[in-house]
């Protein structure tokens, strides 16, 4: 066996251990369309994204010690969920996928679509596909939606991950794809509201070093370690919504689809509020 072969399948050992009996039943659980290499047509691999799982699992149980509310509400088969974002970093991303494959009865790898610029980043590419993750277009989720998978949006983009501490909870625009691609799928739409991110990482924005790296923001925290990568040790709260089904036309124009986008982020910001007012402190 060479080097690399040996090193990895150490590492395989020491993931199946740490996740455990019940862990390792969670991910040979989750249903995928694999060819004989154990792969799926974007790259996704059970056994690569024990790595992930391991890490999501230590955010969701240790790190952030989440309470999870409502997850029994989201359906089988496809489904968009759609959160508030904030933190800087996606940790967000990370304890919404660790609900769906260690609470949900029946566990589920959640698809998240992440900005076109992450694919860019060394190793990302190779990473992001293996674990799951894929390029944010509309094409990409379509044909997702119709294998009924689990899609993650987070329709406030950019805007919402980097907006300033001084507008924690203040939901920024909503974007409309996400709604055209419900329509045009028949998909059912769960609204999410995530409680805690808002608080790990308090930082503000290098907007002149962003536009020369050409990311969407360059945050720095005013304290060690300065970047965010990582972030206080809040507590979580997730909140699922029920469902929504909205009828109607995708190609309908703009007006007509941010009445259906309102009422998704009526829900979100309504369990943001209930959520801040059933918290008693920001890290318990």
């Amino acid at each position: 066996m060479s080097e690399g072969g040996w090193l990895k399948s150490r590492l395989t050992r020491w993931v199946d251990r740490r996740l455990g009996d019940d862990g390792n039943a969670r991910m040979q659980a989750l249903t995928t369309r694999e060819n004989e290499f154990g792969f799926d047509a974007f790259g996704f691999n059970k056994e690569d994204a024990k790595v992930a799982a391991l890490f999501a699992r230590f955010l969701y149980r240790d790190y952030f010690r989440v309470e999870c509310h409502g997850i029994e509400k989201v359906p089988p088969g496809r489904v968009l969920l759609i959160s508030n974002h904030s933190g800087q970093l996606p940790f967000d991303g990370v304890v919404i996928g660790g609900a769906m494959l260690f609470e949900a009865t029946r566990p589920r790898m959640v698809r998240a679509m992440v900005e076109k610029f992450i694919p860019n980043l060394p190793f990302a590419s190779y990473l992001f596909n293996r674990w799951g993750q894929i390029t944010g277009t509309p094409e990409n989720c379509q044909r997702l939606l119709e294998s009924d998978e689990a899609i993650l949006v987070f329709p406030e983009g950019a805007k919402g991950i980097s907006k300033p501490y001084s507008k924690r909870y203040q939901l920024q625009d909503f974007g409309l794809g996400f709604m055209r691609l419900a329509l045009k799928t028949g998909t059912p739409i769960v609204p999410i509201a995530v409680v805690g991110a808002e608080e790990q990482a308090p930082a503000f924005n290098l907007r002149p070093l962003a536009r020369l790296l050409g990311t969407p923001a360059f945050p720095v925290m005013p304290f060690p370690p300065f970047f965010p990568i990582v972030p206080l040790p809040t507590k979580y709260r997730i909140y699922f919504g029920d469902p929504q089904l909205h009828e109607g036309d995708p190609d309908d124009d703009d007006d007509e689809l941010a009445i259906k986008v309102k009422a998704v982020k009526n829900s979100i910001a309504s369990m943001l509020h209930v959520g801040l007012q059933e918290r008693k402190h920001v890290f318990w």
